[in-house]
C-alpha cells in the first residue's frame, strides 16, 4: 500500500465524522489564529509606533532630568526632578559647546483643568518657546502663536487644542476669550489644527503656553522639566548627543559619569524603547496562544483514541486482508496530521481575516492609520508547529491501533 492510498483512507476517515472532526480541531484553529493575529498586530503596532515617533521630528533630542531609568517604573517622578536649570539652556546654546544644535528649547509639562463659564476640560499643559509649534509640527486653524515677548514677560496666553475649543466654547470663537486655570485667567490667542489620530491626537486636548508661564503659574517651580535640542541634520545626532552630555557635565560639575543627573533620548531611542515593549507583549501573548495548540493536541489525541476503539473491527478486517502494522499506524497518524493541518489552514485564514477586520475598524471608526502586515514567517512556523503537534499527539493512538491483534479485533463486534 502506498502513502497516497493511506492518505486517501485517512482523509475518508476524517470526512466520515466531519462534525466531530471540526470540534476536534477547534483548539488548533484558535491557537493558530491567535498566533497569526498577535504577530500581525505586533508587527503593525511597531510600524505605527515608529511612524508616530518620527512624526515628533526625527532631528529632536530630549534632555531629561534624573538618572537614566533602568525600567519603566523609573520614569515616575522624573518630571518633578529639579536637575535641569536655566543655566543649562545658556550652556547648550553656546555654539562652541554644541555646534550641531539648531534650536535649544526649554520644555515644561503638567496636567491642568481649565474652565470657561460652566464648562470644564482637563488636559496636558505644555510649555515652550514660539518654536515649539515648528518642532512639534503643529499648525493653527485660527489666531496666532505666542511670542518671545510673551515668554520673557511670563504672559498669561494660551494656544488650545481643537478638542479643548470644541468642549469649552461649544461653537463660540475662542480667540480673545479667557479661560481659567488654577484661579488665573489665560487669554486664548490661537487654536491648533486637529490631529485626530495616533499619538499626535494628544495635542487636540492640550494647552500650549510660554514655558515661563507654566513654570511660575501652573507648576510653581523654577526648574525645567525637559530640554529639547533640534539637530541641524539627522546625520549629526550622535555627535550632538556627545556634545550635549559633555556640556551638561561641565554645567553640573560632574566628573564621574555614573553621577549623571540627566540623560538624553533621541527619537530612535524612544522608538527602540516602545518597540521593546511591543516585542515583550507579543512574546507573552504568543506563548499564551501557543498553549491552546497543546490543548488542541490533547483533544486530538483523545478523539483518536476514541476513533481507534470505535474502529477496532475495521482494523481487524484490514489486517485480515493483508494490511500491516505500518499500514494501520500510518493511516491513523495521517488522520491526526490531516486534522491538525486543516486546523492550521483555517486558523491562518481566520487570523488574516481578523487582522484585516481590525485594520478596517481602527481606520474607519477610530481614524488610526493602522497598516496590516501579514506575518508569513509566523504562518509558516504555525503550520510546522501544528504538524509537529499532530505527529506527537497522533503517534500514541496510531501505535495502539497498529498493535491490535487481527483475531481480537474481529471478535470485538
Amino acid at each position: 500500500m502506498t502513502n497516497k492510498d493511506r492518505i486517501k483512507i485517512a482523509y475518508e476517515g476524517v470526512v466520515m465524522h466531519r462534525s466531530r472532526s471540526l470540534l476536534t480541531i477547534l483548539g488548533i484553529v484558535i491557537g493558530i489564529a491567535s498566533i497569526i493575529l498577535i504577530l500581525a498586530i505586533g508587527a503593525s503596532a511597531q510600524e505605527l509606533v515608529i511612524r508616530e515617533v518620527q512624526s515628533f521630528g526625527p532631528k529632536n533630542v530630549f534632555v531629561l532630568p534624573g538618572k537614566q531609568p533602568k525600567g519603566f517604573s523609573g520614569f515616575s517622578g522624573a518630571i518633578m526632578n529639579d536637575s535641569l536649570q536655566e543655566e543649562d539652556i545658556v550652556a547648550l546654546r553656546r555654539k562652541e559647546n554644541v555646534p550641531d544644535a539648531n534650536v535649544v528649547m526649554p520644555y515644561m509639562e503638567s496636567s491642568v483643568t481649565a474652565t470657561f463659564g460652566s464648562q470644564l476640560f482637563a488636559g496636558p499643559a505644555l510649555g515652550g518657546e514660539g518654536v515649539i509649534f515648528r518642532l512639534f509640527q503643529l499648525e493653527l486653524t485660527s489666531g496666532e502663536t505666542f511670542t518671545d515677548e510673551d515668554v520673557a514677560q511670563r504672559n498669561s496666553v494660551v494656544v488650545i487644542g481643537s478638542k479643548v475649543a470644541e468642549k469649552l466654547f461649544e461653537g463660540e470663537d475662542p480667540i480673545g476669550k479667557h479661560i481659567k486655570i488654577k484661579d488665573k485667567n489665560y487669554r486664548v490667542v490661537g487654536i491648533l489644527k486637529k490631529k485626530g489620530s495616533g499619538a499626535a491626537a494628544a495635542y487636540d486636548d492640550s494647552f500650549i503656553m510660554p514655558y515661563t508661564t507654566v513654570q511660575l503659574y501652573v507648576m510653581g517651580v523654577h526648574f525645567i522639566s525637559h530640554i529639547m535640542v533640534e539637530a541641524k541634520t539627522e546625520t549629526v545626532i550622535n555627535s550632538m548627543v556627545k556634545d550635549i552630555k559633555t556640556t551638561m557635565r561641565e554645567s553640573h560639575d560632574i566628573k564621574d559619569i555614573s553621577k549623571d543627573d540627566f540623560y538624553t533620548m533621541t527619537m530612535e531611542d524612544a522608538a527602540a524603547m516602545l518597540t521593546t515593549i511591543t516585542d515583550i507583549l507579543t512574546i507573552l501573548l504568543t506563548t499564551i496562544a501557543a498553549i491552546s495548540l497543546v490543548v488542541g493536541g490533547v483533544g486530538i489525541m483523545n478523539i483518536m483514541f476514541v476513533s481507534v476503539t470505535e474502529r477496532t473491527h475495521e482494523i481487524g478486517l484490514r489486517k485480515a486482508v493483508g494490511a500491516t502494522d505500518q499500514d494501520i499506524l500510518r493511516q491513523f497518524l495521517f488522520e491526526a496530521l490531516i486534522l491538525t493541518m486543516t486546523g492550521a489552514v483555517i486558523g491562518i485564514l481566520l487570523g488574516w481575516g481578523g487582522g484585516v477586520l481590525l485594520t478596517v475598524i481602527l481606520g474607519e471608526i477610530y481614524a488610526i492609520d493602522f497598516r496590516f502586515f501579514f506575518p508569513f514567517e509566523g504562518a509558516l512556523i504555525g503550520a510546522v508547529v501544528a504538524m509537529i503537534v499532530g505527529f506527537i499527539f497522533g503517534i500514541f493512538p496510531a501505535e495502539q491501533a497498529a498493535r491490535k491483534s487481527p483475531m481480537e479485533a474481529l471478535r470485538s463486534e
